[in-house]
């Protein structure tokens, strides 16, 4: 469902929607191709929804601990006893910058009765009745890296059946991420993995070999299995070791690899969960990525609203749209902005929309009058140069927080550059 309940949100939604009334008094086919371009950023903005996680595994797996690994916060119990979970079912997991809806399961083969009740007669009868009532967006299969070996063949028939439900229920099969936990554990135990650099380096690559062979391991048994390795996507080592005080502080961070498997995961979701999961996990090469995937989609809207033939239309809708992708990434790096603050922020770039507009409309006049035709050409290019800066811009400021000048610098040079060498912007990444 699209979350646009939030004012930011909303304000884009209403910048779109005028777009669109915009779009009914131009002829096709200009108008159907800023449509699709419109349809991707609703995709991107709009339809933005949590996504939709199996996480499967026998008690001690790790799966509470990989939930709070993810967020950063302790958000889900962790059973260090007795089986924690009952009934397999979706929730919703919150964290401060977002949701994920995780299908909790207990644990498979697990030893003892959970401590909450659970009227299914097996594990795998709970997660079977939720897979078939809502469709996941991707299966995490989580084996402790101590425990590749004991008895994994069971676990993968109850993974068999899951894939199998899935398919029968939605008509497609989830990608499978299999992820070896607790590799902070493999000797040499006292090797961080997560702080390298201090560490004896030959004791660093002996515990890198024992994480490869465990991968390795895991890798051969689920491509052994002929209805699961059509779907196997990867399979890492991770720690996602957490430890809270009794405050809510965090006494101890071991997590390892895992902004690498949301990288993966990221690029297995559908484009409607991809935001939500940038957001989520704080990882910066994701935020980056889908920023940069939202400027140039930006960018590419306003050099066609910047081609529409219509008397001062290219200024207006422009501007908003170059004011939503502020919102839009201000809001991937944890920021809420109205649409207010985000038109300061495109003034403290220097841009002038006022000037801008003035400045347009001579060039257009200009060259139409000694290249008739070539006005439109020329404002498209110059739309698509200023929003891709302004995103550069928008991206250093709030994501990687450089100061306000460093960012209108930058703004000044991408313009420039774009603008130089239009052809090279159109095809850059």
């Amino acid at each position: 469902m699209a979350q646009t309940n939030e004012p930011t949100f909303q304000e884009i939604a209403e910048t779109i929607r005028r777009l669109e009334e915009l779009l009914d008094r131009v002829p096709d086919p200009l108008a159907r191709d800023i449509r699709q371009k419109i349809a991707h950023l609703r995709a991107l903005l709009l339809e933005q929804r949590s996504p939709n996680l199996v996480l499967v595994g026998r008690r001690g797996s790790g799966k509470s601990s990989l939930i709070n690994a993810l967020f950063g916060a302790r958000v889900a119990e962790v059973g260090h006893v007795k089986a924690q979970t009952g009934r397999g079912r979706w929730f919703d997991v919150h964290g401060e910058l977002g949701t994920l809806s995780i299908l909790d399961t207990r644990g498979i083969q697990e030893g003892s009765r959970p401590e909450e009740a659970d009227e299914a007669d097996t594990p795998l009868d709970s997660i079977l009745d939720e897979v078939r009532r809502k469709a996941p967006d991707a299966l995490l299969f989580l084996v402790k890296s101590t425990e590749v070996d004991a008895a994994i063949d069971a676990d993968l028939d109850v993974l068999a059946q899951i894939v199998s439900a899935v398919e029968q229920a939605h008509g497609s099969r989830p990608p499978l991420l299999a992820v070896a936990t607790h590799c902070d554990l493999l000797e040499p135990k006292r090797t961080d993995l997560h702080h390298p650099d201090s560490q004896d380096p030959s004791d660093l690559q002996e515990k890198l070999r024992h994480v490869e062979a465990v991968e390795r391991q895991l890798r051969e048994k689920i491509r052994s299995r002929d209805e699961l390795r059509g779907e196997l996507v990867t399979v890492m080592g991770v720690s996602s070791y957490l430890s809270w005080r009794p405050d809510g502080t965090i006494r101890s961070d071991e997590r390892w690899r895992l902004g690498e498997l949301a990288q993966v995961l990221f690029r297995e979701l559908p484009e409607q969960g991809r935001l939500v999961l940038a957001r989520v996990t704080r990882v910066r090469a994701l935020q980056e990525e889908l920023a940069n995937a939202l400027t140039r989609a930006m960018a590419s809207l306003c050099m066609g609203l910047a081609v529409v033939p219509i008397p001062i239309a290219d200024i207006i809708p422009i501007t908003s749209a170059q004011v939503s992708l502020i919102v839009g990434i201000a809001w991937i790096s944890g920021r809420q902005l109205d649409l207010k603050a985000s038109t300061e922020f495109l003034a403290a770039l220097g841009v002038n929309v006022g000037a801008a507009f003035a400045l347009r409309e001579a060039a257009r006049a200009l060259i139409k009058f000694v290249f008739p035709g070539a006005g439109s050409v020329v404002s498209g290019a110059v739309a698509f140069a200023g929003t891709l800066a302004i995103g550069a811009a928008a991206r250093a400021f709030f994501l990687r927080g450089v100061s306000a000048e460093e960012a209108r610098n930058l703004f000044q040079s991408t313009r420039a550059s774009a603008e130089a060498h239009p052809d090279r912007a159109l095809t850059d990444g």
